[in-house]
């Protein structure tokens, strides 16, 4: 039976990163990676997540700066489209980029604008045009 921690940390996990990438994810469980399924729903998104005291922009705007310095560009893209559903703005999010690429360096700078301006075009946000 499914603890409370873990209810609430399966609606969270669903409502930062949408319904359908979380049930892909649960659907492929097996025997294997069972107890840490389980361990990332109830602790991370339960746990974590779900403390309050920071808002759900708070917390996207921590994980895209830890996961650029950690150089994880998957989580870093799930994270950034995280972030748009809870809120963040462009501007939010263009300087959080900024700060990355002077706290983890350029090329962190450069992968983390790259991954966001993917995650921009296939959201279908505009971001205005290119300069000359």
């Amino acid at each position: 039976m499914a603890s409370e921690r873990y209810e609430t940390g399966l609606k969270i996990r669903k409502e930062v990163l949408g319904a359908q990438y979380v049930d892909k994810a649960l659907s492929g469980i097996d025997d294997f990676n069972r107890d840490f399924q389980e361990m990332v729903t109830e602790y991370c998104w339960g746990g974590a997540w779900g403390r309050g005291g920071l808002s759900k922009q708070q917390r996207s705007m921590l994980n895209l700066g830890m996961l650029a310095a950690l150089n994880r560009p998957h989580e870093f893209k799930i994270h950034f489209r995280g972030a748009l559903t809870n809120g963040c703005s462009l501007d939010d999010l263009k300087e959080i980029l900024l700060q990355i690429a002077v706290y983890c360096g350029i090329p962190a700078g450069v992968e983390a604008f790259r991954i966001a301006r993917e995650v921009l075009k296939e959201e279908g946000v505009d971001v205005g045009g290119a300069s000359q």
